[in-house]
C-alpha cells in the first residue's frame, strides 16, 4: 500500500492561550514544513464553509485542532476518528456575575432566581455548555443544586454580514461581543445572573459594574476549575498518525517547543496571547494570571486525562453530546512519547 504524499496540513485554534497559537505567530510551522513543500493552512482563514466547520466537527483530513475541548469531545462523540495527542491547562477568570442591589451576594442567593444560559446558532453550543458547567460548580460549592435555579435562554442572533473571528498575523477580529445577549438580559432584568470567563469575561464584568458572586477560575480544587478550557485538547485525525507519524511528531514537537519558549519569554508571550484573544496585555494578565506564560506546557498526565473524562461525562449527562465514549481510547500518547524519546537520546 502506497502512502499518499502530503501537500498541505490544516490547523485551527481558539482565541485563547494555546502553545499552538504561539507557534503559529512565531512562524515555526512554516519554518518546519516549508522546506518539504508542505503548506500550512488555517481553517479560520479559509472561505470554504465546510472547511471552516472543521473547527467544530474535525471533518478535514490532515488537520490539527487546539482549543476548547467541547467541540473536540462533540466531534468524537459523533464518530470523528480523531485522537488527543496533547493537553494543556491554563487557568482563567471564571465567574458568576450579578448586578449590585438585587440581593445576590453569593451563589446560594441564586436559589429560586433566574440564571442566563446563552443560545448560539452553531453546530455545538459550547458557550451554553460552558456556562452551565460554571453555574453548576459555583452553585455546588455553596450548597445549591442546578435544579434549584430557573434557567433562562439568552439568544444570540446571527448578524448580517458577520464574518466570525479571523485568525491572522494581526489581532483577531470579533464579529460581535461574546457576552452581548447575556449582558443585555442582565441589564434589562430578564435574568439575575450570568456566567463569564477569560479576558472578555473580565472586561464584561468591569463594563457592567457587576458584582462577582462566585469566582471559580482559580479555585484551589482543580476539579472546580474543569471546563471547556481546562484542560484544552490538541487533536488530530487518526489517519494522519497512522500514515504519517513523523509529520504528527514534528508538528507536536513545535507545539511543545512553543510552551518551552513561552516560559523564558513571558512578556512577549503575554503580547502574543493578547493578540490571540483580541484583547490587551493588561486584560490578559488580569484574566489568566501573571504566570500564564508558564502554563502553556503540553502533556498527557493522568490528572488531566481524568479531568477531561469528568467533563465529557458532564456533557453527556446534560445532552450536549449524542454518544458516550471511553476517553482512554481517545488518547494516543505515541507522538508525545516519540518526542520525549528523541529528546532523551539527544541529551
Amino acid at each position: 500500500m502506497t502512502t499518499q504524499a502530503i501537500t498541505d496540513l490544516w490547523y485551527t485554534r481558539c482565541p485563547v492561550p494555546t502553545p499552538l497559537g504561539i507557534a503559529v505567530q512565531l512562524g515555526w510551522f512554516a519554518e518546519e514544513f516549508g522546506p518539504d513543500g508542505i503548506g500550512l493552512k488555517s481553517i479560520q482563514e479559509t472561505t470554504d464553509p465546510q472547511a471552516r466547520e472543521s473547527h467544530f466537527d474535525h471533518n478535514l483530513p490532515h488537520s490539527f485542532r487546539q482549543g476548547g475541548n467541547i467541540p473536540a469531545i462533540w466531534a468524537r462523540s459523533r464518530g470523528a476518528d480523531t485522537r488527543v495527542i496533547g493537553l494543556s491547562w491554563t487557568d482563567e477568570f471564571q465567574a458568576v456575575l450579578a448586578l449590585p442591589g438585587n440581593g445576590i451576594e453569593r451563589a446560594r442567593d441564586l436559589r429560586g432566581r433566574r440564571v442566563g444560559l446563552p443560545v448560539n446558532p452553531v453546530s455545538i453550543d459550547f458557550n451554553r455548555a460552558t456556562a452551565l458547567r460554571g453555574f453548576a460548580k459555583a452553585l455546588e460549592l455553596d450548597g445549591v443544586a442546578l435544579g434549584e435555579v430557573d434557567r433562562v435562554d439568552t439568544v444570540n442572533e446571527v448578524e448580517e454580514g458577520a464574518t466570525g473571528i479571523a485568525t491572522g498575523e494581526g489581532f483577531r477580529r470579533r464579529s460581535r461581543h461574546g457576552y452581548r445577549a447575556e449582558s443585555l438580559a442582565l441589564i434589562k432584568g430578564d435574568v439575575d445572573a450570568i456566567y463569564v470567563k477569560g479576558a472578555l469575561g473580565l472586561e464584561t464584568a468591569r463594563l457592567l459594574g457587576a458584582k462577582v458572586v462566585a469566582d471559580i477560575g482559580f479555585h484551589p480544587d482543580p476539579k472546580v476549575r474543569i471546563n471547556n478550557g481546562t484542560p484544552r485538547t490538541l487533536t488530530v485525525d487518526a489517519a494522519l498518525i497512522d500514515e504519517h507519524p513523523d509529520l504528527v511528531a514534528r508538528f507536536l514537537a513545535r507545539v511543545v517547543e512553543a510552551g518551552d519558549w513561552a516560559r523564558v519569554h513571558p512578556q512577549e508571550t503575554l503580547a502574543y496571547i493578547a493578540r490571540e484573544a483580541g484583547s490587551s496585555i493588561d486584560w490578559v494578565r488580569a484574566a489568566y494570571g501573571e504566570n500564564a506564560p508558564q502554563r502553556l506546557g503540553t502533556f498527557l498526565t493522568d490528572e488531566a486525562i481524568a479531568a477531561l473524562a469528568d467533563f465529557k461525562d458532564f456533557l453527556f449527562e446534560h445532552g450536549f453530546i449524542p454518544n458516550d465514549f471511553d476517553i482512554g481510547e481517545w488518547i494516543d500518547p505515541r507522538p508525545l512519547d516519540a518526542i520525549e524519546l528523541y529528546t532523551r537520546k539527544v541529551a
